[in-house]
């Protein structure tokens, strides 16, 4: 019952930076990275990973590895106590070659090389695979593995992931859809990041019964090698690497603003608003409720009515007052 999610068409033009400014929607972006040589040469599994070894100057990166029987699906164990697969150090060449090992064998462990800094590990490789309407600031990680399923979690940044090698299907959920997501502890998590503990492929599982709900809503892609999608900040992204050899390369990042301030991150704003506020009486509850709305959260501007001199952090704010403003909340906290 998902939907599709849009399209970029690009009526005879590029894809530009500008295509992103303002845009709440996630959008597919067919071949953005199509003439990226490692795309555009149609390598097989073997002379791909030889290309891709070459680039490694042997800096250890995070890996993951899971037995067959967790079917790829990054999680929990059974405990609940811990988590479905083991953490190892290790170079992109050894991960590349323990996964060609494994490319032509049945019910293989699932192996996942994650979030890997490419200057750091590859750095030959940005040379000729680059996005140029980003800036160059922003640093491309890399991602390789087999048929892994990361569930459901977001990101608090921009995001553009381009598909290097194989196909990967992405599943979007709005950030409406948080309570149909059941979505585990916060500070405790596969990888850092709270993950959905519903399998999408067992919509019926009676623990999970808004799942349906939310599958309704959600939208779904499938990319090829040199197909891109672009994430907006917290949606929630569920990402299935569909065949034995996967790779793909992102963008993580923040628009910055005029007064350059850079706010703390989003999963530790949560942690401290639910310590603030969860546990408080309920006319507490709904009497900060009222404050975020007209604050934080409401679309009419909640200084209109005071002399544009004196609205204070409410207003248009200087670097010099962003500043000020973060030591006094430093002093309240």
């Amino acid at each position: 019952m998902a939907g599709a999610i849009e399209e970029f068409a690009d009526n005879g033009r590029a894809f530009a930076r500008e295509d992103l400014i303002g845009r709440e929607l996630p959008l597919v972006i067919r071949g953005l990275a199509r003439q990226w040589p490692l795309v555009r040469e149609r390598l097989t599994d073997a002379q791909f990973v030889a290309r891709l070894v070459a680039f490694d100057n042997g800096t250890p990166v995070d890996a993951l590895v899971m037995r067959p029987e967790e079917d790829g699906v990054i999680g929990y164990n059974a405990g609940f106590d811990g988590f479905n697969y083991e953490h190892h150090r290790v170079s992109i060449g050894k991960g590349l070659q323990r996964l060609l090992d494994l490319s032509g064998q049945q019910r293989v462990p699932g192996i996942a090389i994650q979030s890997a800094p490419i200057a750091k590990c590859l750095p030959g490789f940005l040379g000729e695979h680059t996005l140029p309407f980003l800036d160059a600031g922003v640093e491309p990680r890399i991602w390789i593995g087999n048929q892994v399923t990361t569930p459901a979690h977001f990101d608090e940044y921009h995001n553009i992931a381009c598909v290097l090698r194989g196909r990967r299907r992405f599943t979007l959920f709005a950030p409406e859809q948080v309570g149909n997501l059941y979505i585990g502890p916060l500070e405790f998590a596969p990888t850092g990041a709270a993950i959905s503990l519903a399998r999408l492929d067992r919509p019926d599982d009676p623990r999970y019964p808004r799942l349906r709900a939310a599958l309704a809503a959600a939208q779904v892609a499938e990319l090829e090698a040199g197909d891109a999608i672009y994430i907006p900040p917290m949606w929630w992204h569920h990402v299935a690497s569909l065949d034995r050899i996967n790779a793909l390369v992102n963008y993580w990042w923040k628009f910055v603003r005029s007064d350059g301030y850079a706010p703390p991150t989003a999963l530790g704003c949560l942690m401290h608003d639910i310590l603030a506020f969860r546990s408080l009486p309920p006319a507490e509850k709904r009497a900060w409720k009222a404050l975020l709305e007209h604050y934080v959260f409401g679309e009419d501007d909640p200084a209109a009515h005071i002399p544009p001199a004196r609205r204070g952090m409410l207003g248009a704010l200087t670097s010099e007052q962003v500043a000020k403003l973060r030591e006094t909340i430093r002093r309240y906290l």
